[in-house]
């Protein structure tokens, strides 16, 4: 069975060796919940018989109480209504498959990273309809082992409603429904009922990048194939994505220990999943441990990291993340592991008694080497157990013979034939091949082209800022009452404050922090220029983020990215409607950026501009410039 190490450090943690169960091939097996339910027909059909001068024994279901039919009833109506969204999922060539679920009606579909791995771009899925459909790649996550496809040929798909996963109680009653050994020969998904047996669960990767963060356990059947199918609650709505199940010593088959993904935490990243990318999870940049009186301190922390910058430091107690309190070194990690890299959490820690909150920027989990180049499956394809690290590489070099490759190194085959699916891959039908454009560092680039072109949309709404081709002089007052007038050409970048003048060069080799302890705003005024006037397109790189929270509140922004040269900038959209409220320009890595955001719009010859721009760098709030007038063109 895979364990969950104790308090403190991995090293400190004894756990089974064995690689969570990802696996596909059928076996047939006989669960503690089969034996029971074996045993209860014995026990109806011994009820139903007749007794000796007795007579027979009365109907069971006549003498069931009213209330119990009825709960037959809605669990019988439950299962129809949310059985069409499953997703019997199949790789082109019979290598293998899984399960999924649709939650949009456009044919977007959640599974688990580890089944669409080795299935390439294109697949095909079946639905409880009878009919088999083309799905294609969008985005992956692989270390909390969730994909995202994209199921094509309808825009009215069933789709699967989302649940709140942070109300899900220990005992509650849930299904698990997929494709197990992939039985469905007609698409039907088998339905499997039990309970949660606990929340907040972390699973440390085993042998690979997966890592099973906040997960939901569960004592429903969870076998091979089910893996990436939905879990619901009594209700029907989607809290969970099964996944990983604890196997102990009864071999790669269902022990009623079962994990599924949080649904919170994919919606963390539902964005991030539909910018086709490949997502990386974050980390603090900290390892925290367990003292012996029970409280959490940072053990140690990266001087480059923003929480570094935050002022968080060795010994540090770690009271709260995420506005969650934290009691264990597996809670901080089961907090962690449910956020993108690039968000910002609050934070407190406590220090000589005293309670300090900030706002840290998560960082990056995983360099880019770790798997953005290439869609390479991080759990191997169906016949191969993953393989343990070694300090200098990530696979051992021994595997067990019974899942060893055939001769010609494919992977070995299901022992029958996918249903409906033939053994050679069919071609990818032609209208559907423009759906995939190949990108490092991208599950699918066609699907982030679709989101930049919408928030360029945004952008041109705002008006033509090619237009006249002549400076821009913006002027008014600072937050103190001190004139100002900012002047802004493709060329170069000059600020007249009060009494003192700066001046940025665009030819000039060395970016400058001007004004100093700004973050670079006259290099952030620069990009906003260049992003209005020319569009996204016109830097060294574009591509879209996805979304987080903005400046750790309540309200969701998308991120578009820039990159120009070693500046890089975090362009935010506010959505319904889609509009720019501000950016994030970096002179450099690990430094704090230019913070700049927008206070409403007005409108001057058909061009909306803000009517202040709030700058902040680090801890403090720099100026906030009023803008009173606006010229554009030649003097």
């Amino acid at each position: 069975m895979i364990q969950t190490p104790a308090k403190g450090s991995r090293s400190q943690a004894p756990r089974d060796r064995r690689p969570p169960d990802y696996a596909l091939e059928p076996r047939l097996c006989l669960t503690s919940r089969s034996v029971r339910a074996i045993a209860a027909v014995a026990l109806t059909a011994v009820l139903a018989a007749p007794v000796a001068g007795v007579g027979p024994v009365p109907s069971l279901r006549a003498a069931v109480a009213p209330q119990v039919l009825q709960a037959q009833k809605q669990r019988i109506e439950t299962i129809r209504r949310i059985a069409p969204s499953v997703v019997a999922i199949f790789a082109r060539g019979a290598a293998g498959g899984g399960s999924g679920v649709l939650v949009t009606p456009d044919g977007f579909a959640l599974t688990n990273f580890h089944v669409v791995a080795a299935a390439g771009s294109f697949m095909k899925c079946g639905l409880n309809d009878g009919n088999l459909y083309d799905a294609v790649i969008v985005g992956v996550d692989p270390t909390g082992d969730v994909a995202l496809i994209k199921l094509l040929g309808r825009d009215d798909f069933p789709c699967a409603e989302l649940g709140d996963s942070d109300t899900v109680h220990v005992g509650d009653w849930v299904f698990a429904l997929g494709n197990p050994f992939l039985l469905a020969t007609d698409f039907q998904p088998t339905v499997t009922y039990g309970m949660v047996s606990g929340v907040h669960r972390y699973q440390y990767p085993a042998g690979t990048v997966l890592e099973y963060a906040d997960c939901i356990q569960v004592d429903a059947s969870i076998n091979p194939g089910n893996s990436g199918g939905p879990l619901f609650d009594s209700r029907g709505l989607l809290i969970g994505i099964n996944g990983r199940i604890s196997t102990g010593k009864r071999g790669r088959v269902n022990s009623g220990v079962g994990y599924a993904i949080s649904i919170n935490q994919i919606k963390n990243f539902w964005d991030h999943l539909r910018s086709g990318r490949i997502v990386d999870h974050a980390t603090l940049g900290a390892t925290v441990r367990t003292q012996s009186d029970g409280t959490i301190i940072v053990d140690s922390i990266l001087e480059t990291s923003d929480a570094y910058r935050r002022g968080l430091r060795l010994g540090d107690e770690i009271v709260s993340f995420a506005q969650r309190p934290i009691r264990s070194v597996n809670q901080f990690k089961n907090i962690l592991g449910i956020f993108p890299q690039g968000w910002k959490v609050p934070l407190v820690y406590r220090r000589d008694g005293r309670k300090h909150p900030i706002v840290v920027r998560l960082e990056r989990l995983h360099k880019d080497s770790s798997f953005a180049r290439r869609r390479r499956p991080v759990v191997p394809p169906h016949g191969r157990r993953p393989r343990r690290p070694s300090p200098d590489r990530p696979q051992p070099k021994s595997k067990p013979p019974d899942h060893s490759p055939q001769p010609d190194g494919q992977p070995r085959r299901l022992p029958f034939p996918i249903p409906r699916h033939p053994a050679k891959p069919p071609p990818i039908p032609e209208k559907y091949k423009h759906l995939y454009v190949e990108k490092d560092g991208f599950a699918n680039f066609y699907f982030n082209q679709v989101e930049q072109d919408r928030l360029t949309q945004a952008l041109r709404e705002l008006g033509d800022f090619l237009q006249p081709a002549g400076p821009w002089r913006l002027s008014g007052q600072d937050g103190t009452g001190k004139r100002f007038e900012l002047t802004v050409t493709n060329q170069a970048v000059g600020l007249e404050w009060g009494e003192e003048a700066f001046y940025l060069d665009g030819a000039a080799s060395e970016v400058q922090d001007e004004p100093p302890a700004s973050g670079g705003f006259l290099v952030a005024m620069s990009h906003w220029r260049q992003l209005l006037a020319l569009g996204p397109k016109s830097f060294t790189e574009c591509y879209y983020l996805g979304s987080e929270p903005l400046d750790a509140t309540d309200v969701r922004v998308d991120v578009l990215v820039t990159l120009q040269g070693s500046i890089e900038t975090h362009w935010y959209f506010r959505r319904d409607p889609d509009r720019l409220v501000g950016f994030d320009t970096w002179l450099a890595p690990h430094v704090d950026p230019c913070e700049v955001r927008f206070d409403r719009f007005q409108e001057t010859d058909g061009r909306r501009w803000p009517e202040a721009l709030r700058v902040r760098h680090g801890d403090s709030d720099f100026a906030t410039f009023r803008v009173k007038e606006i010229k554009l063109g030649p003097k």
